[in-house]
C-alpha cells in the first residue's frame, strides 16, 4: 500500500511525533515538568521527590536524566561541599508547557467524570 509522504513518516520510528511524545508520555516526566513548572523555581532533587512522592529515587533520576539530553529542564551544579543541584525549566520545557498546560488542565476538570463512567462499565 502507498501512503502519502505526510502519513509515511508519521508512522515509521523516526518520525518526530513518535521520537519527541515516547520521550514525555511516560509516566513521570509530564508530572515532573509539571512540577517544576508550578514551582516557578528551581528545584533540588529532593523537592521533586516530595512534590511526588511515590515516584522511586532511580526512576525520577532517570527521568530528570532524559529531560535534561531533550533541553526539557536545565540542571545546575554549585560548588559547594556537599555538591548542590538544581533543576529548572529551560525555554524549550516551557514553551512544551504552554502547549500542554491546556491538557493538563482538561484531565484536572474532566478526571471525575471519567473515573465515574468508568467505575460504571
Amino acid at each position: 500500500m502507498s501512503y502519502p509522504v505526510e502519513l509515511r513518516e508519521s508512522l515509521f520510528p523516526d518520525c518526530p511525533i513518535r521520537n519527541i511524545l515516547s520521550r514525555i508520555s511516560d509516566k513521570w516526566s509530564l508530572l515532573v515538568l509539571h512540577s517544576l513548572s508550578v514551582s516557578g523555581q528551581a528545584m533540588r532533587f529532593s523537592s521533586l521527590q516530595k512534590a511526588l512522592p511515590d515516584i522511586s529515587q532511580k526512576v525520577l533520576s532517570s527521568t530528570l536524566k532524559h529531560l535534561v539530553e531533550d533541553g526539557l529542564i536545565t540542571r545546575t551544579v554549585f560548588a559547594e561541599v556537599p555538591p548542590h543541584v538544581e533543576y529548572g525549566m529551560s525555554e524549550r520545557g516551557l514553551s512544551f508547557m504552554q502547549v500542554f498546560n491546556p491538557v493538563i488542565q482538561w484531565a484536572i476538570d474532566n478526571f471525575e467524570e471519567i473515573v465515574r463512567e468508568r467505575n460504571e462499565l
